[in-house]
C-alpha cells in the first residue's frame, strides 16, 4: 500500500514539474512574439495557457475550479478556430516543410496548446496515472527540444521573416 502511494507522489510530481516546465515554455513562446506584427494576438495566445500551467503546477486541483475551466475552454475554443482555419490554408497551399511557414509555427503553437489544455483537462480530479504523465513528458520535451534544435541549425531558420529570427 505504501508503494501505491509512493508511485502516486512521484506521478504528482513529475505532473508539477511537466506544467511548470509547459509554463516556462510557453511564456518564451509569449516572450518571443514580441517582434511579430499581430504580436498581442500571439502574447496572450501563448500566455494564457501559461498561467494555466503555472496553476496545476502549484495547485494540481485547480481544474476543478470553475474559473479555471472557463479560461481553459474559452481558449480552446478559440484556438479550436483558430487551428481549423490555419490547417485548412497549409492544406490548400500544399505545405510540406511547416515549420518554414509563418502559418505552419502558428498552427503548431496553437495545437501544442490546445493538446496541452485538453491533457489538462479534469486532472485534479484524482490522482494523475501513468498515461496521463508519460503523454506529458513526451510532450513536454518535444517542444523544447524542437526549438534547441532550430536554434542551434541556424541554417533552418535562414528563409524566415527577420521578425521570427531576431526574438531570441
Amino acid at each position: 500500500m505504501g508503494e501505491v502511494c509512493e508511485k502516486i507522489s512521484w506521478l504528482s510530481v513529475v505532473w508539477r514539474l511537466s506544467n511548470i516546465l509547459m509554463s516556462v515554455f510557453f511564456t518564451l513562446a509569449s516572450y518571443v512574439q514580441i517582434n511579430d506584427p499581430d504580436a498581442g494576438l500571439w502574447v496572450v495566445g501563448y500566455a494564457v495557457p501559461a498561467v494555466l500551467c503555472v496553476f496545476i503546477g502549484f495547485r494540481p486541483h485547480v481544474t476543478e475550479t470553475l474559473p479555471w475551466r472557463r479560461v481553459a475552454d474559452l481558449h480552446l475554443m478559440i484556438s479550436s478556430a483558430a487551428i481549423f482555419m490555419l490547417g485548412w490554408k497549409l492544406y490548400a497551399e500544399r505545405v510540406t516543410q511547416i515549420f518554414q511557414q509563418e502559418e505552419g509555427r502558428e498552427f503548431s503553437g496553437l495545437t501544442l496548446t490546445a493538446v496541452w489544455l485538453l491533457l489538462c483537462r479534469r486532472s485534479g480530479r484524482a490522482a494523475v496515472g501513468k498515461l496521463r504523465v508519460s503523454t506529458a513528458v513526451a510532450i513536454t520535451v518535444f517542444p523544447i527540444v524542437a526549438w534547441l534544435y532550430y536554434h542551434i541549425n541556424k541554417e533552418l531558420r535562414s528563409d524566415w521573416p527577420s521578425h521570427c529570427k531576431t526574438a531570441i
